[in-house]
């Protein structure tokens, strides 16, 4: 795989000089956010990124090669073209050998990013147990991968159209460590408190780089630390649990099901609330994309 990967050009740089870097998915420019604005959200969260002194590297497969950073132009393909499929890390050497283009979750983003020594990562929500999963057996790859993967994760939370309480349960299981950034709540995306407890709380970018540099020292670095980063502004949270619940019975009424489901969710949500779930999301990357970069100079 090592022969299909390729450095952008201050990504290279930044290895070379010792640079603190932060990885980057790209499913959320290409499958989450809408057009024009994705890319536009995509680029300020990179300036935010080097603003702060570290360099971003939005990892996705263009053409059969895994980009380790983007340069403009291959940002803007990620943003635009339209044979940009999904690609979890079971899917990459299928796309690289078939020559295909792809955008990469968190799963393979932090697959990738291991691969490349990063150990920072800034997303918008992980992926968990869905609701129904007891019958479904639907849960994210992103929580298997991480409880394999040395990677400091810095999230709002898992999506609130999960189930949350099965999530926390199977992140204790995996061993994947959690704390809450000036919070003891367990934020839910949209929400600032999914209405479930973080057993620790840490105030600052150094307390972070503390607890990344004392894994390495007993050894539990090998599974991920997810740091868990509310939204300033929440969605009214009676409006949001009604969104949720058309959504649910939408979802239902037209046989959606399985892997399906969160996608169809979150177009429910945009369109129900009028735009408003877009701009909290937007909120969510561009702060997580801040704190990741301030916890990768912590540890430099």
């Amino acid at each position: 795989m090592k022969s299909a990967i390729k450095y952008s050009t201050q990504v290279s740089a930044a290895i070379a000089a010792g640079t603190p870097i932060v990885a980057l998915e790209s499913t959320i420019i290409s499958h989450g956010l809408p057009r024009p604005s994705n890319l536009l959200v995509a680029q300020e969260c990179e300036s935010i990124i080097r603003a702060r002194g570290a360099v971003p590297a939005t990892i996705a497969l263009l053409d059969g090669v895994v980009h380790i950073g983007l340069e403009a132009s291959e940002l803007d393909a990620i943003a635009n073209r339209d044979d940009i499929s999904k690609a979890s890390s079971r899917d990459l050497a299928i796309i690289i050998a078939q020559g295909k283009s792809a955008a990469t979750t968190v799963a393979a983003t932090a697959h990738i990013a291991a691969i490349a020594g990063i150990k920072v990562f800034a997303t918008g929500g992980l992926g968990g147990v869905h609701r129904g999963a007891n019958e479904s057996f639907d849960e994210s790859a992103d929580l298997t991968a991480l409880s394999q993967l040395d990677m400091t994760v810095v999230c709002a939370g898992v999506k609130s159209i999960l189930d949350v309480h099965a999530t926390l349960e199977r992140l204790e299981t995996l061993a994947i460590g959690i704390v809450g950034y000036k919070t003891n709540r367990f934020p839910g995306f949209y929400l600032t408190d999914s209405g479930f407890e973080i057993e620790h709380r840490v105030d600052s970018a150094e307390e972070i780089a503390a607890i990344v540099n004392a894994r390495s020292q007993v050894a539990t670095s090998n599974h991920a630390l997810i740091v868990t980063n509310p939204v300033e502004k929440q969605m009214d949270k009676a409006r949001h649990d009604e969104i949720l619940a058309t959504g649910m019975a939408n979802a239902a009424r037209d046989g959606i099901d399985g892997k399906y489901v969160t996608p169809y969710l979150l177009e429910h949500f945009h369109t129900a609330s009028k735009g408003e779930s877009l701009a909290i999301n937007t909120e969510i990357i561009k702060s997580n994309c801040a704190l990741a970069a301030d916890i990768a100079m912590a540890l430099k």
